[in-house]
């Protein structure tokens, strides 16, 4: 399996992004942050969360009553 198909962890996508692990679960809940369940783990696609960063998504306020 090539690197980029790996599912990541959620302290594996807060390093990638050099931001806290707080900040991530934050993001999934405020920011609609792309992830997926996994029995009790958010896994992260590494493609899905580079896109959804460089579309200016997680630079957004949250809206509020989402």
């Amino acid at each position: 399996m090539m690197d980029h198909d790996r599912w990541l962890s959620v302290d594996e996508i807060a390093a990638h992004l050099v931001i806290k692990r707080e900040t991530v679960y934050t993001w999934i809940n405020k920011k609609k942050m792309p992830c997926h369940k996994v029995g009790r783990l958010w896994k992260f696609s590494k493609d899905e969360v580079n896109d959804w960063v460089r579309s200016g998504k997680a630079g957004q306020k949250p809206r509020h009553g989402n």
